[in-house]
């Protein structure tokens, strides 16, 4: 597979994953850990499926407190293509500065933002996929790559497509971005054969990004491009930066204006937002119980569900369907796949205690 000429992959790092507690935390979150059990972080696999089609031209956005910590799982990045936030914003900001640098530094070029903590299992059918993306977005396309359904999710936000577009076999008009529907909503929409999740993948030429932002924000694209022109005013200007997300920012107007088109794709894509996920991901179904890390220190009778051991300690479960089981060396998480999106809910309680240690 041949690298793209010109084209960049800036990574946004952040979140705290906290859907995946006690495993992620705010300290160490889910794109630092291996959650497939492939012997390569979440990180490093987005890294992995996209050198390809880059070689070296990456820029990684993450918070401060984990630049370290990216830089040693990612060490052939040179030093100026990881950038620190000093605080989050969100991916309007992280995405937006991207490009402001992109747009100083390589004006020709066009950026694919890819998020650090997916997982996608045909890496070959991404890489098509993308480069069908980058053919529409040398024509000053905002582009997002729309996931072929596969079940009528509530998880998710769906793009809804128009026609198809003239000269790029393969993309076709938004229409419109559609919050986070209900189950029969969601239903719905598959039946028309004509809604894709939204997995927040953009590529587009920063300049285009940025314009597109100036249109409803000037201050907040020009404050992107002087801290592009001038890193040292970082601290000074970041703080008063809009919290937002790029599709709200960016996305969601401009595609009320006829200006964002998308490639649908199917490659086996998760978001991994929870542990009812991730036990589908790595194959929990039926009759089995899956455990991710050392499968010895598990034992388990008449019990399905997902199971991680990573507290060091030996993890007995009897009679127990569906159950998950996530045993760290200071925190204990028991619960159903069907109650997985309920373990935020943990972290929001214990941060409303003030014991931010444990979040």
């Amino acid at each position: 597979m041949s690298s793209i000429e010109n084209f960049w992959a800036v990574i946004p790092a952040g979140g705290a994953g906290t859907r995946l507690w006690p495993l992620s935390r705010s300290s160490s979150p889910k794109f630092l850990h291996d959650l497939t059990g492939g012997g390569r972080s979440l990180l490093q696999g987005t890294y992995d499926r996209l050198a390809p089609l880059v070689d070296d031209r990456f820029m990684v956005v993450t918070g401060r407190a984990h630049r370290d910590a990216v830089s040693d799982q990612l060490p052939d990045l040179a030093d100026d293509t990881i950038v620190a936030e000093p605080s989050a914003r969100d991916s309007m900001a992280a995405i937006g500065l991207a490009a402001a640098m992109l747009e100083r530094e390589h004006p020709d070029a066009v950026m694919g933002s890819f998020a650090a903590d997916h997982v996608i299992a045909d890496p070959a059918r991404f890489g098509d996929a993308v480069r069908t993306a980058v053919d529409a977005a040398r024509d000053d396309w905002l582009v997002t790559i729309g996931i072929d359904p596969t079940f009528p999710s509530s998880a998710f936000g769906y793009i809804h497509l128009g026609d198809d577009l003239p000269g790029h076999p393969g993309a076709a008009a938004v229409r419109e971005f559609v919050e986070k529907p209900s189950e029969d909503v969601a239903r719905d929409y598959l039946a028309t054969g004509r809604y894709r999740w939204n997995a927040g993948m953009f590529v587009v030429r920063p300049r285009v990004l940025l314009e597109l932002l100036a249109e409803s924000d000037p201050a907040f694209a020009a404050s992107l491009r002087e801290i592009a022109a001038d890193v040292s005013r970082l601290e000074e200007l970041w703080p008063s930066l809009p919290k937002i997300a790029l599709d709200h920012a960016v996305a969601e107007p401009a595609a009320a204006a006829g200006r964002v088109v998308t490639v649908p794709a199917s490659f086996g894509w998760d978001d991994i937002g929870d542990f009812d996920s991730l036990a589908t991901i790595l194959g929990a179904a039926g009759e089995d119980l899956t455990v991710l890390g050392v499968a010895d220190l598990v034992q388990a009778i008449d019990s399905t569900g997902l199971v991680v051991p990573a507290g060091g300690r030996t993890v007995a479960v009897v009679g127990l369907d569906d159950v998950v089981v996530v045993d760290t060396p200071d925190a204990l998480l028991v619960t159903t796949r069907a109650r997985a999106q309920q373990v935020k809910d943990v972290v929001a309680a214990l941060k409303a205690q003030g014991r931010d240690q444990l979040t």
